[in-house]
């Protein structure tokens, strides 16, 4: 309308999350829209396909007016709609496309051009002869010890992903808070280049460094391949550090690897989680009828990064000498369906009983009824699980991942330990901390209110909607435009 002051429009870049799958990343994305009810917020949600988008796993806030998404495994659809690119590239897009793929210093923006054209076809592009040459010239410069066609299709697998995410349309807003740097950080990237817009990054984990552990462990990828990979994760995160007007992690030795993997020092800034602590207080206790079990919760996706099998192991290792424990895993099964089945044939090949799942919950449903919680994470960032504990006054027992070591012993703070602290894929530990929990009551209620007070000082929901509104406010400001200060209505 005529007359009508601009408002700022944020713009969510999440890859793999939300609003399709739940999870710890998803939950915060959910958390920190519904705590700004003033703002209009966007979604642009990186996926792997379009099975996935089929439904949303949350209802979406008021705030929330739109939801896009970007399928990284998806058509080129320009030939299916006739349009096919044979001319050659011009000087300065080979060069940037050769510099890309030989890892060297790349033109970004001429990139986002050529890929944004209306007519380019990306499966032409892969094929064609300036694809191919540069290939080669890689080939011959780093990689000439395996067999080329095989080095080939790897580049082509590699590239087509990247490729269909640039030839994405971006819808237009003024600040983009991607939730990760790669893809996702693509994305943003190129809606700075566009529209002027601001760029913020939020890490909740190491983008690259996680990609890298996926990668070393994964069985569809072998030898020298993994190390071409990984090179591609860190050049897309390198491009969001580098065109990010702030990148923001959970914590402070996180903030340190975003500067050992090259993030500018002076655009870093540690922001931690906040979780609604009044929701988790004066949760419902255990029924009668489990007044002598203890209880165990893990709550989590069944996926490999959670590590559930060796929670199992662990568990049936450490009920032989505690037989009155009863662990839960509390969370969805259908992300990873091939691991989930693993996970209950795993159950029934070592005849351990009391292990429930429980599937998808709501948490306030069943943490009351937990004597301690678990995480056995081979990755994570700051589990907001482990928060959720805290605030229901539950300890925990956590691997050494992540900010797991900060949240259980403190950082610069006096509250005591919160938990039992084990290291990753080690059973017979993570055994004896379930076993400790379960034979000292005294201690278990004397860490869950160490973590309580922990919880309440640092890691509330209030704190966190004002530092990112502080962000957004500042974004905003310096983009001339107007701060909303009523509830958003469409």
């Amino acid at each position: 309308m005529p007359g009508e002051v601009p408002v700022t429009k944020i713009c969510i870049v999440a890859e793999g999350c939300y609003p399709y799958v739940v999870g710890g990343v998803s939950g915060w994305v959910h958390s920190l829209i519904q705590s700004l009810p003033n703002h209009e917020f966007i979604v642009l949600s990186v996926v792997a396909n379009r099975s996935v988008g089929a439904d949303f796993a949350y209802t979406l806030p008021e705030n929330v007016t739109e939801v896009h998404a970007v399928y990284l495994e998806d058509q080129d659809w320009s030939t299916r709609r006739g349009r096919r690119h044979t001319k050659r590239l011009k000087k300065k897009e080979y060069q940037a496309l050769r510099s890309m793929i030989l890892n060297q210093e790349t033109d970004w923006n001429t990139l986002f051009d050529l890929l944004q054209r209306k007519v380019l076809s990306i499966d032409d592009l892969l094929m064609g002869e300036d694809f191919l040459q540069a290939v080669s010239d890689c080939y011959r410069l780093n990689y000439s010890q395996i067999v080329f066609s095989d080095f080939l299709w790897t580049m082509r697998s590699i590239y087509l992903p990247l490729f269909l995410t640039m030839q994405s349309e971006v819808p237009r807003a003024d600040l983009y808070h991607c939730v990760a740097t790669g893809y996702s950080g693509v994305l943003g990237s190129m809606a700075k280049y566009f529209y002027g817009c601001r760029l913020m990054i939020s890490e909740h984990g190491i983008y690259t460094r996680e990609r890298e552990e996926e990668l070393i462990k994964a069985k569809w990828v072998t030898g020298i391949y993994k190390n071409i990979w990984i090179d591609q994760f860190h050049k897309l995160s390198d491009l969001a550090y580098q065109r990010a007007d702030l990148v923001t992690s959970l914590f402070e030795h996180a903030r340190e690897l975003q500067m050992e993997l090259g993030c500018p020092p002076e655009k870093t800034m540690v922001t931690p989680n906040g979780i609604n602590t009044q929701r988790l207080m004066n949760l419902p206790g255990k029924p009668e009828e489990e007044k002598d079990t203890v209880n165990i919760g893990a709550v989590l996706r069944v996926t490999p990064i959670k590590d559930v099998k060796t929670m199992i192991q662990a568990f049936a290792f450490a009920k032989k000498m505690e037989p009155g424990m009863k662990l839960w895993i509390m969370g969805p099964s259908d992300e990873d369906k091939v691991y989930a089945q693993e996970c209950f044939d795993l159950v029934k090949a070592l005849g351990v009983s009391d292990v429930i799942f429980t599937g998808r919950i709501d948490v306030k449903d069943y943490l009351g009824r937990m004597d301690v919680t678990i995480l056995t994470s081979i990755s994570e960032g700051q589990p907001l699980t482990i928060l959720e504990s805290y605030a229901a006054r539950r300890p925990v027992i956590a691997t050494d991942v992540g900010n797991c070591y900060g949240l259980i012993y403190g950082e610069n703070d006096d509250f005591g330990q919160a938990g039992i602290l084990t290291h990753i894929m080690n059973v017979e530990e993570i055994a004896r901390a379930m076993v400790e929990m379960a034979r000292n009551p005294g201690r278990r209620r004397e860490m869950g209110e160490a973590g309580y007070r922990r919880v309440m000082a640092k890691y509330r929901i209030e704190d966190m909607k004002r530092t990112y509104e502080t962000i957004y406010h500042d974004f905003s400001d310096s983009m001339k435009l107007t701060w909303p200060t009523e509830k958003f209505h469409i």
